[in-house]
């Protein structure tokens, strides 16, 4: 593959936000008395109290009513405008369809929206459901989902101090994997210390063979869990790898040195089974030409990556910094139409990959285009710009900004994408008979 930068925001393209509004939730309820108990938290518990319990990474626990009643306001400003649960993809444009979707229906929203208007009664104690139970917080999220511990775990070589108040650290480690045959990696997590959790802002491994080649492995950063990879594909990591890490350290907003021990999670397919297809990830429409002049509300920036093979997208992953407001990926085939795959609202705490549900997963021909737009806010209305007198353009610090994508994606044959398209298509017919 090649690519083909270019820059659209210096010549005034802006970005209008569509006026999608949301629906008038608190119209859609019924005349039923609302409670905490037989209501709201048997949605709190299953969406929200991960993150939202004592000694986990939200700033207060969502476990018992006291605390519900007295956030109730901030709970449904950020429910109604679909910014918690952190789940951003734009619902109205693009492919739906999506394994993972942690967001909360309509219903639920209405819900939440009409206990707090009416009061945020408690109820009846007695018809709580039962308090969701978790492993420590340094439990691999997936392991529930895989049905077993991970199969390797390699962490940085030793344990690294960030001082406070100190300027951003880009730091390369070497981790010995240990790995005495070659296996094919089903799943991965990477995870920072929990002390280090507010200190990493990113940690990237790639593998070093020990003949040589390798390459890139996987991606965490900031509110980033898991990948998994789909049925049928896979990552080789051979005998003998070296795990190469790049980690972005920024000091914690504490005001406290902190320690990090971050650490890889791998549970590989069952010895001797090799996948259909291998899976890759990369970023795609790099655009490092970026130009974010200060004061600026709406501004637009695009990427172009050609594409020399089919390929069967399984996953979208919007990657932008501070100044990000929102990214779109769309494909133009070869007769120029055009087919826009996702959008997703940005926010920088929370870097979300978007996994395709297999039926809807994108397949596109070779000889496409993908096209990623991402626009930015550099004004004094965004409060993550530290200051929007001055213009930001590319760069590693999180007060820069960047923009592509990472895209999960395998290779077709020519063959096996007129098979996919095929069965894409007789699937579509009789949904519609």
């Amino acid at each position: 593959m090649f690519r083909i930068r270019s820059k659209a925001g210096a010549i005034g393209a802006t970005f209008i936000m569509l006026a999608t509004a949301f629906p008038v939730f608190a119209q859609q309820a019924s005349d039923t008395t609302l409670t905490f108990a037989d209501h709201v938290a048997p949605i709190i518990y299953d969406k929200c109290v991960e993150c939202h319990r004592p000694g986990s990474i939200a700033p207060m626990s969502l476990i018992d009513y006291a605390t519900v009643r007295a956030w109730a306001p901030l709970i449904k400003d950020r429910v109604v405008n679909r910014k918690m649960p952190p789940y951003f993809i734009d619902k109205t444009v693009g492919v739906q369809g999506f394994k993972d979707d942690r967001s909360l229906t309509d219903e639920q929203i209405a819900t939440i929206v009409r206990w707090v208007d009416s009061g945020a009664a408690e109820g009846n104690p007695d018809n709580l459901p039962p308090i969701p139970s978790f492993a420590d917080n340094l439990a691999w999220t997936i392991e529930g989902e895989m049905g077993r511990p991970p199969d390797l775990i390699v962490p940085i070589p030793d344990p690294f101090t960030v001082p406070p108040n100190s300027p951003n650290w880009w730091m390369t480690f070497y981790s010995d994997t240990g790995l005495t045959e070659d296996r094919w990696i089903q799943a991965f997590e990477t995870k920072p210390s929990a002390e280090g959790f507010p200190v990493v802002h990113h940690a990237v491994t790639s593998m070093e063979f020990p003949e040589g080649g390798g390459g890139f492995l996987s991606e965490y950063a900031l509110g980033k869990t898991s990948d998994i990879n789909p049925p049928g594909t896979g990552q080789l990591i051979k005998a003998g790898t070296r795990l190469r890490w790049n980690i972005h350290y920024a000091s914690s907003p504490d005001g406290q040195a902190h320690t990090d021990m971050t650490r890889l999670a791998l549970w590989f397919l069952p010895e001797g089974e090799e996948p259909e297809h291998v899976l890759v990830r990369s970023h795609m429409a790099d655009n490092e030409d970026l130009d974010l002049p200060g004061g600026e509300e709406s501004i637009r920036t695009d990427g172009y990556e050609f594409l020399d093979k089919n390929i069967r997208i399984t996953t979208f992953q919007p990657h932008l910094h501070n100044l990000g407001t929102r990214q779109c990926i769309e494909v133009i085939y070869q007769d120029n139409r055009r087919q826009t795959l996702s959008c997703a609202f940005w926010d920088f705490g929370w870097h979300i990959a978007y996994h395709y549900a297999e039926e809807v997963q994108p397949l596109i021909p070779k000889g496409s285009m993908l096209h990623v737009t991402s626009w930015y806010n550099n004004s004094n209305s965004n409060p993550w710009a530290s200051d929007s007198r001055n213009w930001v353009g590319f760069g590693q610090r999180s007060t820069d900004d960047m923009s592509f994508s990472w895209i999960s994606y395998y290779d077709l044959t020519d063959e096996e994408y007129e098979e996919a398209v095929s069965e894409r298509q007789a699937s579509l017919d009789s949904s519609s008979e």
